[in-house]
């Protein structure tokens, strides 16, 4: 089984999407094995967004995920990445198809409501970063 990690954004939060969110990811058939709700720290943001460190949006990347609360989730089931993917749709709100997360609730790139690992190696990464070990469900 494979694992990833998910992250409703504070719009989402704050929009109270959060449970249509999880009830799209279990409709899927992906089983939920960790879940917590906390403000992320100024650390914990910057390690997440990392790869764009050198990029000018980096700043407002992470002003913005520690601006209120995430719910942050670990994911697990058959090709777990490319099946969240595709539900989340497209990072760009107006390109997401129908039907997608982002298609369906966003429509700013800047607010686009959730994360999702974009590959295994990255998911296992930013799972040990957001849950410490005996956080997860077996």
């Amino acid at each position: 089984m494979e694992r990833t990690y998910i992250m409703v954004k504070p719009d989402g939060v704050q929009r109270r999407l959060t449970g249509e969110i999880i009830r799209r990811f279990e409709n899927r058939g992906l089983r939920l094995i960790g879940l917590k709700m906390f403000v992320p720290s100024r650390e914990i943001a910057e390690n997440h967004y990392g790869v764009h460190r050198e990029k000018p949006f980096f700043g407002s990347l992470v002003e913005f995920i520690t601006s209120g609360p995430v719910v942050a989730m670990v994911w697990e089931g058959t090709q777990a990445v490319r099946a969240a993917r595709q539900m989340i749709g497209a990072t760009n709100p107006l390109e997401a198809a129908p039907g997608s997360i982002r298609g369906d609730y966003a429509v700013e790139i800047g607010e686009n409501l959730v994360h999702g690992s974009d590959a295994p190696e990255t998911a296992e990464t930013e799972i040990a970063l957001w849950f410490q070990p005996g956080e997860l469900l077996p």
